[in-house]
């Protein structure tokens, strides 16, 4: 069978639109056993999360991607793993639906997502417009909501097959509402817990050797915004720091390192109270990379993790390897600051009716 054409880009397309614009559907149909009583519940969450679209009873379809298989193959999975009946397969029409009617219907979807996730931000936009009373119990509180709501917005954006209405509306209220809460926190750090960079000046800090993109981009950021004529060394661990007064950072058992869910990039961050919307975009790259849990689902992630995986097999030198690292994300700062100062907002992929046709089904090996 000859390849299908691979559609051609129009500017502002992001990957899931460009995937997802030939127009084929990849279908689940499945049937779930009595037990265990949680499947059901688990079945449906999972389904959500990858974006699928009911059309009939126990009926999933999907735009027909590369994830959209890989997300099916796995659901698939479980499902017969535990005692259930699943099928994944292509095809280019379905009954009683049109390419527009499935298009318009994933649309819709998606922009009552962005809808709620917008409401939902307004509502605490207007708390932190409230009279001052209480307002240093809420703004904790309006921190923590901001980055459960870009955790959540980079969550529909995957899913957002079509270029949904809706999306840049959350985004301009999630940047009224870091600047608010953003401007909050920098009013009280000097009363809060976070350390003063002033006090950390000209030191040797100590790493681990052969960085990778955790001590690279701690490293960058210690130089950037913490010590300025910041000096680097390498030691397997805490137990053999070149000097007393060393400060060693990622490595086990030391203060800047991993803490709970935050790579040693987020932990430096938390505890010098760095705002900045760049460092943020950096900060999700970095716990993607280095976490392996997609938890931000990233873009940018795999070209800098193919980038830093060359910059070592390039360079045999720690101290160089390092360097070249920090020119990596101080290349990579000045750009997410340039463009979030002149973004504009997203263009949203045409209705086009798409011609499709029937396919085989996709190979089942992993």
């Amino acid at each position: 069978m000859p390849a299908r054409p691979t559609p051609a880009a129009t500017p502002g397309d992001t990957p899931a639109v460009r995937d997802a614009s030939a127009g084929r559907w990849l279908v689940l149909v499945h049937q779930l056993p009595a037990s265990p009583s949680n499947l059901r519940v688990r079945t449906w969450r999972r389904l959500q999360r990858i974006g699928a679209l009911p059309v009939k009873q126990a009926v999933y379809v999907l735009p027909d991607t590369a994830q959209a298989r890989e997300d099916m193959e796995w659901l698939k999975s479980e499902i017969t793993g535990s005692g259930g009946e699943a099928t994944v397969f292509a095809a280019g029409t379905l009954d009683s639906w049109s390419d527009d009617a499935l298009v318009e219907a994933f649309r819709q979807a998606r922009q009552e997502a962005y809808q709620s996730l917008a409401v939902e931000v307004e509502t605490v936009l207007k708390r932190l417009s409230a009279p001052r009373r209480g307002r240093a119990r809420r703004v904790p509180s309006a921190s923590r909501q901001l980055g459960l709501f870009r955790e959540r917005l980079s969550a529909i954006e995957r899913i957002d097959f079509f270029g949904s209405a809706g999306r840049d509306r959350v985004a301009a209220l999630l940047g009224d509402l870091e600047a608010r809460a953003g401007g909050a926190r920098a009013r009280d750090a000097a009363s809060s817990s976070s350390l003063d960079a002033s006090t950390f000046t000209k030191r040797l800090w100590v790493t681990r050797p052969r960085p990778g993109v955790d001590r690279m981009s701690s490293a960058w950021l210690i130089r950037r915004f913490i010590d300025a004529e910041a000096r680097f060394a390498f030691a397997p661990d805490r137990d053999h720091l070149p000097s007393a007064d060393s400060l060693p950072f990622d490595m086990f058992g030391v203060e800047f390192s991993h803490r709970g869910e935050h790579c040693t990039f987020e932990t430096l961050c938390a505890m010098f109270a760095l705002q900045d919307a760049a460092v943020a975009r950096l900060a999700t790259i970095v716990h993607d990379l280095d976490l392996k849990d997609s938890r931000f689902g990233a873009p940018e992630a795999g070209p800098v993790g193919t980038i830093i995986d060359g910059l070592q097999l390039s360079t045999p030198d720690d101290a160089e390897l390092l360097e070249r690292g920090i020119v990596l994300f101080e290349s990579l700062y000045l750009a997410f600051a340039q463009s979030a100062r002149t973004a504009g907002p997203r263009p949203v992929a045409n209705g086009a009716r798409r011609q499709v046709r029937e396919r085989r089904p996709p190979h089942r090996g992993r």
